[in-house]
């Protein structure tokens, strides 16, 4: 009945949990092909150049549509709001991602604030509408460029993933696209390519690409970062959060695109999804700001880090995984210590009966819990960090 402990990480398993989680892009291997263009105009895939500014002409609710974006073609010390026009929807109409950049009076650093490259996750859109808030741009040397809601029509769903029409309805994960290719061969890929060449690299010297645990787990305040980058681990060490997941992931995290074209990226990671987690949120904000003035954009003294908080900096993850159906009570929290062989979990059947018992396979930190009460076997129920000799392979670790 009882899941048994492992030293490590077991591959199977963090494949399951990668599965259980996220999904696979069925688009991804399909992406290396070409597909006819969504139109002839269209530059490159990988094209980072800004050619100026593009306005298309609309104006939705008082705020002017772009198809590209070149900062400094926008005034000095001003704050606009625009839309940048995505990727065509189905019926030919499009998909629009909300862009507000502040600009400040005196040149400087650029810095890119991105949410909702996953459609569940809340938390990082009012994180970024609060630092967009208490900036003024008259005071700013630089630019905030705040990417509010990558993934359209994932957010207007509150779903993880953007349902894909190309075979019926699939589900594709956009932050499995990365850097995208604007003649893919998924409205995704595409979408991922307009906003890569067109809106952020062409603006960004630094990014971060927040987000929060998917819908069903909640996780603790930690960023994915890859402390190997001088600059990435700066700025991860910059927030007065819990962990560090030393980890460069999957290659097509929007972080890894932005890093292989020479733009530090690190994802900030704020608690569970479909809500504001209005206690958290702080944490993420000062260490936003911290970032900011790290860089010049911004004055002032830095807040609290990583340092101040005793932050854990992990390099790896241990998934314990459900064998069983039934209900799950979990005993530990969120940022507890764990041991080996420690009980996290039990699970009944419906006659009360405990039909599984789970220990944890390894010394760590809980990074992450199943919130669902039931479970079917082979779902994620809880998550470890730790620290090991050697960092696993990013393919085994479920963003």
């Amino acid at each position: 009945m009882q899941n048994e402990p492992k030293d490590g990480v077991d591959r199977r398993d963090f494949m399951k949990s990668a599965i259980a989680l996220v999904g696979a892009s069925s688009a991804l291997v399909a992406q290396a092909g070409t597909a006819y263009a969504q139109n002839a105009n269209a530059p490159a895939a990988g094209a980072g150049t800004a050619h100026g500014t593009v306005y298309t002409g609309d104006v939705i609710n008082g705020k002017k549509v772009i198809s590209a974006l070149d900062v400094n073609d926008l005034p000095p010390g001003t704050k606009q709001m625009l839309y940048f026009q995505g990727v065509q929807m189905p019926t030919g109409q499009h998909w629009y991602v909300s862009v507000i950049v502040v600009r400040g009076a005196k040149p400087g650093k650029r810095v890119a604030l991105i949410s909702g490259v996953h459609g569940d996750e809340m938390s990082p859109v009012h994180m970024i509408q609060t630092v967009v808030s208490q900036l003024d741009p008259a005071q700013m040397s630089g630019t905030v460029l705040a990417v509010l809601d990558v993934s359209r029509p994932a957010l207007e769903a509150m779903e993880r993933r953007w349902p894909n029409s190309s075979l019926g309805i699939g589900l594709i994960d956009i932050n499995r696209e990365w850097p995208g290719n604007e003649n893919g061969s998924s409205a995704p890929s595409r979408h991922a390519g307009l906003i890569f060449n067109r809106l952020l690299r062409p603006n960004t010297d630094y990014a971060l690409d927040c987000h929060t645990s998917t819908t069903g787990m909640d996780i603790t305040s930690f960023n994915l970062a890859r402390m190997e980058l001088p600059e990435a681990r700066a700025m991860a060490e910059l927030f007065p959060i819990k962990q560090i997941f030393d980890n460069p992931a999957y290659p097509t995290l929007l972080a890894n695109a932005l890093i292989n074209v020479g733009i530090p990226a690190i994802t900030p990671e704020m608690g569970p999804p479909r809500v504001l987690d209005l206690q958290m949120i702080p944490s993420f904000v000062e260490g936003t700001m911290n970032v900011l003035k790290r860089y010049g954009v911004i004055a002032g003294p830095m807040g609290r880090t990583g340092k101040d908080v005793g932050i854990f900096v992990g390099n790896s993850a241990h998934t314990v995984m459900s064998s069983h159906g039934g209900f799950v009570e979990l005993l530990v929290k969120p940022n507890d210590t764990v041991s080996p062989g420690q009980k996290v979990a039990i699970q009944r059947n419906t006659f009360g009966e405990v039909v599984a018992e789970y220990t944890a396979g390894t010394a760590g930190q809980v990074t992450g819990l199943r919130t669902d009460a039931t479970a079917e076997p082979g779902i994620p129920l809880v998550m470890i960090l730790y620290q090991s000799a050697g960092r696993e392979n990013p393919e085994d670790y479920s963003e």
